[in-house]
């Protein structure tokens, strides 16, 4: 009984933490406007990046993931002026069907950041990438991106996460 009440303790703060991660990124990014805000602004906000890209304009695209635990990734534009020029919610139904195959896991990573998982199936010579996300308005689903031998995308799907685990 002892174990069942902290594993059901252990849900709830996973829960509440998951929560209150969601409600302080859209605080965060309420404080941030584009063409005003700064880069130290958005690290004071975010923390320090997972990646940073380097654009071929001079710019650079800060990459805030929320993966596994979360349902979103952020792509955070800084001008050459200093200036965030765009922020941006990568897990998205338009972004999943630009992923075509073909594309290097450089470009997949670009485009919607870094994966909650890497699983590779050696047999079949595959990697697949999983991220979770969010089909509006509460639908919690998986998007898996299937990598062939040659580590180009061979095809991707979304599906409806059928348990709540990474």
């Amino acid at each position: 009984m002892a174990i069942m009440s902290m594993a059901r303790a252990g849900l709830v703060a996973a829960l509440a933490t998951l929560t209150l991660l969601a409600g302080c990124d859209e605080q965060r990014i309420k404080e941030l406007e584009e063409g005003l805000s700064t880069e130290v602004d958005v690290r004071d906000r975010f923390g320090v990046p997972e990646y940073i890209w380097q654009e071929p304009d001079g710019s650079r695209t800060l990459e805030y993931n929320r993966q596994p635990a979360g349902e979103r990734n952020y792509m955070i534009t800084i001008g050459t002026d200093g200036k965030m020029s765009a922020l941006r919610q990568v897990l998205t139904p338009q972004n999943f069907e630009k992923i075509l195959p073909g594309m290097t896991q450089e470009q997949v990573r670009r485009m919607l950041g870094k994966p909650s998982k890497m699983v590779p199936y050696e047999l079949k010579k595959e990697i697949e990438w999983d991220w979770n996300w969010i089909d509006p308005p509460t639908r919690k689903m998986l998007f898996t991106v299937v990598f062939g031998p040659d580590l180009l995308v061979k095809k991707s799907y979304s599906a409806e996460k059928l348990h709540d685990g990474p």
